[in-house]
């Protein structure tokens, strides 16, 4: 496997779209003030709508790469997706950038839609999308996709396409068509395994940390806003991530705790079963000196952008400030 070429680290940030639009405008604004170098909305049934928000900082951000994390073929037709992204980048003058994955069981259950062949829909989305947005017009038959002469009546500018990947086998393929790859984690030893399942990489190619930070001067204030977020990663975590961690025995109480909240239990009693070494793992959590030393040993690691998810801090204003004055300058 060989490394892809020396880049800069790069600055992204999560926004879920459970807040209002305004707000999500405003933290934006600060972001992009700060140095940041891309905003990325999440993307889910249950809150608002990724593309009308990412449409919405097209209009109202100036620097700023703006992308969906993650757009779902199994929900919504490739070429509805491709056109909405086009329509975005047309609208941000070039800006765009697509995260597709599959998405997970428990949501698309929700929805009444089967969980198969997730490599494959991924795979044919992605071919079916980069041949709209080249200006094509196309006629695909693949196992999960079939297109009959479609094509996007309007000049398109191709934008580039990031995988979500967990799995080797998405992470190969992420490596294989992919311009960047946003693999849920926070620790080196994630991304270390992950290099093992990618192919060559192109020049360039991004691998993208989408982690869950939390920020703050007091350290413990930090760790202590990180731990309801870090519950939740901890118990949707396959097996061998948490085996790959020596946390396996101590997930089984995060989970239990979770079902006991849900059914009317306390929240607090989560946060207890959270520990220190689960939010050092699953978050990168702590002072600015604390995220720097650990953003740059994912640099080592071969990570080229980190995305700060949620919470970012306690106040995420505040925290947006202090990761542009005391973080991002550290990798100018």
């Amino acid at each position: 496997m060989k490394l892809c070429g020396a880049m800069d680290m790069k600055f992204g940030i999560e926004f879920v779209p459970n807040v209002k639009p305004y707000e999500i405008e405003y933290l934006t604004s600060i972001a992009e003030d700060s140095g940041f170098d891309s905003v990325w909305i999440t993307d889910h049934y249950n809150n608002r709508n990724s593309y009308s928000i990412l449409t919405l900082l097209a209009i109202r951000t100036v620097r700023l790469s703006l992308g969906v994390g993650v757009s779902n073929p199994l929900t919504v037709h490739p070429a509805i997706i491709a056109s909405a992204m086009a329509t975005i980048n047309e609208l941000s003058m070039g800006r765009a950038i697509l995260g597709i994955a599959a998405g997970d069981k428990t949501t698309l259950q929700r929805l009444g839609v089967e969980w198969d062949k997730p490599l494959t829909r991924v795979k044919e989305a992605v071919e079916v999308i980069k041949e709209l947005i080249s200006g094509k017009r196309v006629n695909y038959s693949g196992k999960t996709i079939k297109v009959n002469n479609a094509g996007l009546d309007y000049s398109v500018s191709p934008y580039p396409i990031y995988i979500g990947a967990q799995g080797p086998k998405m992470l190969k393929l992420a490596s294989e068509i992919g311009d960047g790859v946003l693999i849920n984690a926070s620790h080196p030893k994630d991304f270390k395994e992950a290099f093992k399942c990618f192919g060559e990489l192109k020049e360039g190619f991004d691998v993208v940390a989408y982690t869950s930070m939390s920020v703050d001067k007091d350290r413990e204030k930090a760790k202590e806003s990180a731990k309801i977020v870090v519950a939740f990663i901890v118990a949707g975590s396959p097996e061998i991530v948490l085996n790959r961690h020596g946390i396996t025995e101590k997930a089984k109480a995060v989970r239990e705790a979770l079902n006991r909240a849900f059914a009317g239990g306390s929240w607090a009693d989560v946060r207890k079963t959270v520990s220190e070494d689960m939010v050092d793992t699953f978050s990168i959590s702590g002072t600015p000196e604390d995220v720097v030393s650990r953003i740059e040993e994912l640099k080592k690691a071969g990570v080229t952008h980190v995305v700060a998810g949620s919470p970012i801090g306690s106040d995420r204003a505040k925290a947006i400030k202090l990761i542009g004055k005391k973080v991002i300058p550290a990798f100018s």
